[in-house]
This record gives C-alpha cells, structure tokens and sequence, in this order.
C-alpha cells in the first residue's frame, strides 16, 4: 500500500500561522502535522508517498526533500494553479499508476489520528467497492442541556458525541476511481455522492483519536490533548 497525501490547503482560517507556510506544515508541540502522519503510516509499513501540494510547497519540500530522513520514500505533484482537492488526488493517482497495487490510501494533510490501518485495509478488501471513507463519531462543540417532557432540566452532557458519523478525511480508493475524479473541484462534493448513490461507496467506522486543525482553537485544544496524551504515557508505571 502507498499513500497520498493532500497537502495543498492555504489555511486562511489559520492565519497567522498559515501566512508562511501551507496548512500543513503547522507546527503541533515541535512537529508539523504531516509529519505525524507520515510517522503514523510508516509504523504500518508504508513507505511510499505522494504529496500534492500547490501553495507553498517549497516549504514542504525542504523541510522533508526525498524522505530518506525518516526512512521513506516522497515524491510530489505540484499543482500550478489550484485543482481542488479531487483534481489533486487525481494528478497524483496518475503518478501511481505503473505502481504495484490496486489501492492506495488518501488523507487530507490536516488531521492527526491513530487509527489502525490493517484493519481499515482489510475492511476495504472484504467490501470490493471503489471506495472506503473513514468516520468518526461527531462530538458537540457545546454543552449540551437534558430537557424532560414538562420543560424541567434533567441534567448537562459536556460536548457529547452525537449519533452521527463525520467524514474523518482518510480513505482507501481503488486505482480505478481515477475515472470518476473531477480534473478540477473537490472529490469529497462530485466524486463521493456519485458513487454513495450507486452503492459503491463503504464507511469504516472508527472510535479512534482523531482531530482536524482547520481554526486557532482546534490547535490550542489539539496540544493540549497530546500533551495529556504523551504524560499519561509517561507517567503509567511499566516494568
């Protein structure tokens, strides 16, 4: 398995850190966040990326150069004027094509997560669709009040997961869906309501740590949480 990564969002909700360089190449307690992704895939043994990027890139390039630092393989797909997301993926999907393999693994360059890959992989070849989307449960970004009947307030649930699913921005594709990508728009708004309405599309539902950096606050809250992530590590007592 090979991976794609989507790295070519500007950020704009980010700013001022996003000013001097892509989105993601946000720095997350002394990392960018693309680098905790390749980490997390690499630990999978996937070694071979593609990264489409279009602003900035040269930031990208240079921080990373051929991957060899980190014991992988990069190439990039430089976008000369903006393709969208499901033109990029496209662009990129051609550049695997003589690859072995018939799938590949794609994820938007702003999440960081720990989900286990083989099990997603294994899902992705039980089904035999086009495509498998990773979701993730969706927390309320508020407090929520528990109302009886009669108006009286039975108690608080503080930001409580929802009976819904988000698109967590990872997926498995086969190669075969290059067809069926826009050349230039979003894969996410043409590409994936096509295929869901053919029944060709499958949702691997996941309960793993999952965060997306689109605003200033989603960075502040995501530090915190690997912060007490890594000390809860550090302090579990191990023999």
């Amino acid at each position: 398995m090979e991976a794609i990564i989507l790295a070519g969002g500007r950020g704009e909700r980010l700013r001022p850190l996003t000013e001097d360089r892509p989105k993601c190449m946000v720095d997350i307690l002394g990392s960018p966040i693309i680098a905790y992704q390749i980490r997390w895939m690499s630990t999978y043994g996937i070694t071979q990326f593609t990264v489409a990027c279009g602003y900035l890139h040269e930031i990208i390039q240079e921080y990373f150069g051929d991957g060899s630092k980190l014991g992988v393989k990069i190439d990039y797909i430089v976008e000369k004027s903006p393709l969208g997301r499901g033109g990029a993926l496209k662009q990129a999907l051609k550049k695997t094509m003589s690859n072995a393999g018939d799938s590949v693994l794609c994820l938007n360059g702003d999440n960081i997560c720990n989900l286990s890959l083989p099990s997603l992989f294994k899902f992705h070849e039980g089904h035999k669709q086009l495509a498998s989307i990773v979701t993730v449960p969706l927390r309320s970004p508020y407090g929520i009040v528990e109302v009886a009947a009669d108006d009286t307030v039975c108690g608080f649930s503080e930001k409580p997961e929802l009976p819904y699913g988000v698109n967590a921005g990872i997926y498995v594709m086969d190669k075969k869906i290059i067809d069926l990508l826009p050349d230039v728009g979003d894969h996410e708004v043409e590409t994936f309501p096509k295929l869901a309405s053919q029944g060709r599309l499958k949702a691997f539902r996941s309960n793993c740590f999952w965060r997306t950096v689109d605003t200033m606050k989603d960075v502040s809250e995501l530090k915190v949480e690997l912060e007490q992530v890594l000390m809860g590590a550090f302090l579990n007592p191990q023999r």
